[in-house]
């Protein structure tokens, strides 16, 4: 037998259909024939346009949005259908339709293009076409959405949109003028305020760079390479195809952004290895799950709402991707302790040694396709704006690509991947004209500031309580919502009430990240941990439940960043009060696995369990009162469990 039959995993698991039970965005039509040739063709031409333009110079802000999401309705109408019944009906067959529509949303969006000068012009005072193709774009932007990412964000838009017609209406503070439908459909349509406003102009420009960068690293067989490094790294270990897991999809969900898509890319090959040593089959599922939902929160890609974070509080991504890479480091050592003590709790075994890949021949074989990444990071190290460094690292992935057969790119696997890039941008571009209408109505009505005051209000001034508040409403709309789209709603509407308290902008912004990313894990809609028990064959809420619990520690670090922004080095603190705020968040961290997991070096009783969660809660709190306290109590639980195992090894 092989190594690579050795390493096989025991079951063939049909990635496709499980990307399309778990994740609409996967639920794609295949024609074939010439329709097939026309949605490649506007594919890759989309892609091309969009590669092009990041390296030669971008179009005026509202044309080059326009025509990024001209691309974007045309194709979404092409390949996804209208209903989940139709899909399933006939996955061929594009409706006449569909046709007309895809037409349409091109047509709306150029309008734009061809007409600018024109209402530039005449900015205020729109003429009744103008009115009908706004009215029409707002309607094709909410369908396009709905049939890509669900209902939830167009019934958002909706509300937004009724309360900007009927504020006079609106109870208490939430009242205001109200406005006419022409005086909306203009501001969400002919401007950069709603439709084509910040979300949207950063999804045409870096992120669908970063999402063509992902997709061309793809079609070099990087996602393999990663999971080689990850068993060569942890595979022997206690529990080893778990931390392999984690460590694998930390590295895809970093260039990835996208939890679903991680625990399908990676979960194919780990979910059977974790059960073949011995893990339940729920828990295999929740850790693939709760490892691949971090992939949006590491960088240095991160997801596309890092980048929308970074225009919105005006500021270079590469700020961003510092202050997230500690927390996000511990965020996975976190995982990988839950992780280590389940396997020591229930004496798991790693993968024999010869049955592993060698990290030196892995390396030599594939090693170069890190250069790309490595670039990447140089270049936003150095300053260079996102687009700069995206384009170059598409280019260098292209080069180096060529070193070896291998990973070799030829026209054919280009194409592919470019046309794989504009496809998955589709969802992300939707959602970000989605969520343009909200911030337009915000901005329109003033909605945001008052909300802001409203949280502040109840939560009575006290920075935990709001923190609490603005958590709830973060999951709350996370488990609907694309992460891009409720940030973007979170970040007018609770973030400056978090700021006003006294928490670093980048804090209070990261704060809404975490909760809204971790909702892919929250039932009851844990879409992750959903594919994650797909592919294990375990029960979906159990698996959303223990990947919940594996992912405690995402719960309480935003609260340690928010109240002490030391432990992402902001706000000039010094390097030592930031060690000092990582050991603690590390012991925190530590008490909280081993209190939920119930095992630290032996099962815990109940009493040790208590200590443990006081220990992680006064951890949570920054300060050498609290610190000393959390570590004394974590101290007394090792010393207690010591003892208890020093006596029993001598009867």
């Amino acid at each position: 037998m092989t190594k690579d039959e050795k390493l096989k995993p025991p079951e063939e698991i049909d990635v496709q259909r499980l990307m399309e039970k778990y994740d609409t965005e996967s639920r794609v039509r295949r024609p074939v024939g010439i329709m097939a040739i026309v949605i490649s063709v506007v594919a890759i031409s989309m892609s091309v346009f969009q590669f092009y333009t990041s390296g030669f110079g971008s179009l005026l802000a509202l044309k080059q949005r326009a025509v990024h999401l001209a691309f974007a309705l045309s194709l979404t109408f092409l390949i996804y259908p209208r209903s989940t019944k139709e899909f399933l009906k006939n996955k061929t067959k594009i409706p006449f339709y569909d046709i007309v529509l895809s037409i349409l949303g091109a047509g709306v969006c150029l309008y734009l293009v061809v007409l600018y000068k024109e209402l530039v012009i005449r900015a205020g005072l729109p003429t009744k076409l103008d009115l009908i193709m706004g009215g029409i774009a707002i309607l094709l932007v909410l369908e396009a959405t709905r049939r890509i990412t669900g209902p939830a964000l167009p019934i958002v838009v909706i509300v937004f949109l009724i309360y900007s017609y009927f504020g006079q209406m609106m109870p208490g503070f939430f009242a205001h003028r109200g406005y006419s439908l022409e005086r909306i459909i203009e501001h969400l349509y002919a401007g950069t305020e709603g439709i084509f406003g910040i979300p949207l102009g950063v999804s045409s420009s870096f992120v669908f760079l970063f999402i063509l960068f992902g997709a061309v690293l793809n079609k070099t067989g990087m996602s393999k390479f990663f999971i080689d490094v990850a068993m060569a790294l942890a595979g022997h270990t206690t529990g080893g195809p778990a931390k392999v897991a984690v460590i694998a999809s930390g590295f895809f969900g970093s260039i990835s952004g996208s939890s679903v898509a991680n625990v399908v890319s990676t979960g194919t090959f780990t979910i059977p290895l974790m059960k073949s040593i011995g893990y339940r089959k729920d828990f295999a599922g929740a850790v693939e799950a709760a490892a691949s939902t971090g992939g949006q929160i590491m960088p240095p890609v991160m997801g596309a709402a890092a980048f929308i974070m970074a225009e919105f509080l005006g500021i270079p991504y590469i700020r961003i991707a510092a202050a997230a890479a500690i927390p996000a480091i511990i965020y996975y050592l976190a995982v990988g302790t839950m992780v280590h003590l389940e396997a020591c709790k229930y004496g798991l075994k790693g993968l024999p040694k010869e049955q592993l890949p060698q990290l030196s021949k892995v390396l030599k074989q594939k090693g170069h396709l890190l250069i790309p990444i490595i670039g990447l990071v140089y270049f936003l190290v150095r300053g260079y704006t996102p687009l700069f460094s995206a384009f170059w690292a598409i280019v260098m992935c292209l080069a180096i690509s060529m070193i070896k057969a291998e990973t070799r790119l030829n026209l054919r696997k280009l194409g592919e991947a470019f046309e794989d890039g504009a496809k998955t941008a589709l969802g992300v571009a939707t959602a970000c004209a989605c969520a343009g209408m909200v911030v337009g109505a915000t901005t329109l009505t003033g909605l945001g500031l008052k909300i802001a005051n409203g949280l502040v209000i109840l939560g009575g001034g006290n920075l935990i309580l709001t923190l609490f508040f603005t958590m709830v409403a973060s999951i709350i709309l996370g488990m609907g919502l694309p992460t891009t789209a409720k940030y973007v709603i979170l970040s007018i509407m609770a973030a400056p009430a978090l700021i006003e308290l006294g928490v670093h902008p980048i804090a209070a912004h990261l704060f809404i990240l975490y909760f809204g990313v971790i909702a892919d894990l929250t039932p009851p809609v844990a879409l992750a941990a959903y594919a994650g028990a797909g592919i294990s064959g375990g029960n979906s809420m159990n698996t959303g439940f223990i990947a919940v619990r594996l992912a405690a520690a995402g719960f309480a670090l935003p609260y340690v960043f928010c109240l002490d922004s030391g432990l992402m080095f902001l706000n000039g603190g010094s390097i030592g009060h930031g060690l000092i705020l990582i050991v603690t968040s590390l012991a925190g961290v530590l008490s909280l696995g081993a209190a939920t997991e119930g095992y630290l070096f032996d099962h815990t009783k109940i009493y040790e369990r208590v200590i443990l969660i006081i220990s992680a809660l006064a951890l949570i709190d920054p300060g050498w009162l609290t610190d000393s306290v959390g570590i004394g109590l974590l101290a007394v639980v090792i010393i207690l469990q010591k003892r208890r195992i020093s006596k029993s090894s001598r009867q």
